[in-house]
């Protein structure tokens, strides 16, 4: 066993109700951009949707496992690697897209849809991808998962907050309007403070194998956006939802995975490490290929 797959991350239960909390008005905030309008769009024009969805939610654990499989890693940052990629998109990609020029409602629509989804998709793909990883069987025996509290513990904090937010968009629409700004900066600040704690928990360890870490989780990253891209390129796809779903490919919700390992996984260090790292790299690079993006229109590539 390598030494990360030793290092366990202490949180306490004051921690990680506020960080529940926190995650609970991110996705508060999302929710105040879904309408009943927007699913039917889904019926309308289904096309770019699928390969969205095919894209982040097929592919991107497909990737992830060749990735693994390509090389000889520690278990727990394997385990990590696993987990971000069964979470759904992160609600930051709403923003970057919209800075790229990209198809906004669809990002808002592929980022709703794998949300409610993640209920059921987060804790069966990782059920189902864990015994997968070479070596897994002693930590996962120490971590001891049970898939039905995973989902109940998402059902709090996904299904409430997007219930919430979408009852008031549906029903009160003009003061949706007025706090629909607001509420998204404040959440792009909470989800900073999600990332900051994560990392500012995890420093020391950050630091010690910040060369494994750093490559593993850039070459993910990378790779996941690429994919995203091509995959929508060769489907036919118009430029806009082209880089709408290589956006949502590879920004993930990295809040929610780092909630779960300190919930679930004892705060097992490699996980929590290729998580934090997470949460701060997609957020360069999904924003620097925003801006790069947005100096040319959407017909131009």
């Amino acid at each position: 066993m390598d030494s990360i797959d030793q290092i366990v991350i202490n949180f306490t239960p004051d921690k990680l109700f506020f960080l529940n909390i926190c995650l609970g008005f991110l996705l508060f905030g999302v929710a105040l951009d879904i309408g009943i309008s927007d699913f039917k769009n889904i019926v309308k024009s289904p096309k770019a949707v699928i390969v969205g969805l095919i894209s982040q939610l097929i592919l991107m654990p497909i990737l992830t496992l060749a990735i693994i499989f390509s090389l000889e890693l520690p278990t727990s940052m394997a385990l990590g690697m696993i987990l971000v990629a069964s979470c759904p998109g992160g609600n930051v990609s709403n923003y970057a897209v919209h800075l790229a020029k990209a198809n906004s409602a669809l990002s808002v629509l592929l980022t709703s849809i794998s949300t409610l989804a993640a209920i059921i998709i987060t804790p069966l793909y990782f059920s189902q991808l864990a015994p997968l990883v070479p070596d897994s069987e002693s930590l996962r025996r120490a971590i001891n998962v049970d898939p039905i509290m995973m989902v109940l513990t998402i059902l709090k904090l996904i299904v409430i907050p997007l219930f919430l937010g979408m009852i008031l968009n549906h029903f009160y629409p003009l003061f949706t309007k007025k706090i629909k700004s607001a509420v998204k900066i404040f959440s792009l600040l909470i989800f900073a403070g999600i990332v900051f704690v994560g990392v500012l928990s995890n420093v020391d360890n950050i630091m010690n194998y910040i060369d494994e870490i750093f490559l593993l989780v850039f070459f993910h990253n990378a790779i996941a956006l690429t994919v995203g891209y091509y995959f929508a390129k060769v489907n036919g796809l118009e430029q806009r939802d082209v880089r709408a779903v290589s956006i949502e490919t590879g920004i993930q919700n990295t809040g929610l995975a780092l909630i779960l390992i300190f919930n679930f996984f004892n705060g097992l260090g490699g996980m929590a490490l290729v998580a934090a790292w997470w949460g701060i790299w997609h957020l360069f690079s999904g924003f620097t290929i925003a801006m790069w993006w947005s100096r040319s229109s959407s017909s131009e590539l």
